[in-house]
């Protein structure tokens, strides 16, 4: 009974996904992308990256996931910026080195990311707004500020889970950043609590037992603070942008062209049936 369940929601999510026929489009496309990927990945003996292509194949399959399991309809637009995220920060950003050749990369996606974290989360109380088992009614002041907390908890918790990678694996999630000014309380030679700058750093030498090995990167190396800070100030612009959006799009009672495009409705409790049958 219950593999039959499994393959009748498969089905169902699969039939879904052939109604649209832009976002079937895009998702074949991508999925040849990352297949290819893939293939070439395995003969190249690149399993780390095997894997992120599958991860990104997975990835792939929740928003029309999301769909039949909450019984929502995710619009078009909606849905195909996530298909593209997910290619663009795994398959661009991590196998095809975006993220180091073109510096505003991480950056773009992480002002996205706010973006559609906070789209998210106004659908969710939305969502709970409209839904008649739900009896809520809240102000669209009260649903724009959840919607910039949904994706600022987010956005911090990304970055608790890149931290965590660096320091237990060694990655280099938390890109660093080289500066030429650093100011520290600890370089104060009372032990006092005076911070000591030092301007014009050119080079750092780091001394390993009897080598001084000079890193040569034209100053001193930020390991990932600077990187962090501002993935989380454009996460934030990013879900001001649309709590603004979301909060006129309720005062205005949905008239709104360009938020409707990234706010899941409800669907019909016939197609919901009809769609378990």
């Amino acid at each position: 009974m219950g593999r039959k369940k499994k393959h009748n929601f498969l089905v169902s999510a699969h039939h879904t996904l052939r109604k649209k026929s832009v976002v079937a489009t895009v998702y074949v496309v991508l999925r040849l992308l990352v297949i290819a990927v893939l293939v070439a990945q395995f003969f190249n003996g690149n399993f780390e990256n095997v894997f992120l292509c599958v991860l990104t194949l997975v990835l792939f399959l929740m928003p029309t996931i999301l769909e039949k399991s909450l019984q929502i309809d995710l619009p078009n637009v909606l849905e195909i910026i996530i298909l593209l995220f997910i290619f663009a920060a795994e398959i661009l950003g991590e196998i095809r080195s975006f993220y180091t050749t073109f510096p505003y990369w991480d950056t773009m996606l992480h002002t996205l990311n706010g973006f559609l974290c906070a789209a998210i989360g106004f659908s969710l109380v939305d969502l709970c707004n409209r839904h008649k088992r739900v009896s809520l009614s809240l102000s669209p002041v009260y649903m724009a500020i959840a919607a910039f907390c949904f994706s600022m908890t987010i956005g911090v918790l990304w970055e608790f889970f890149e931290c965590t990678m660096d320091q237990f694996f060694l990655l280099d999630m938390q890109k660093d950043t080289v500066v030429n000014v650093i100011s520290s309380v600890s370089l104060d030679p009372t032990g006092g609590n005076t911070p000591v700058a030092i301007q014009g750093i050119t080079d750092v030498i780091v001394v390993c037992g009897d080598q001084q090995i000079p890193l040569g990167l034209g100053g001193y190396l930020d390991i990932g603070l600077l990187d962090t800070m501002n993935d989380l100030l454009v996460n934030f612009i990013g879900a001001v942008v649309f709590s603004i959006v979301g909060y006129f799009y309720v005062k205005n009672r949905g008239k709104g062209w360009f938020a409707r495009n990234f706010i899941p409705q409800v669907l019909p409790e016939e197609e919901t049936s009809s769609g378990e049958e």
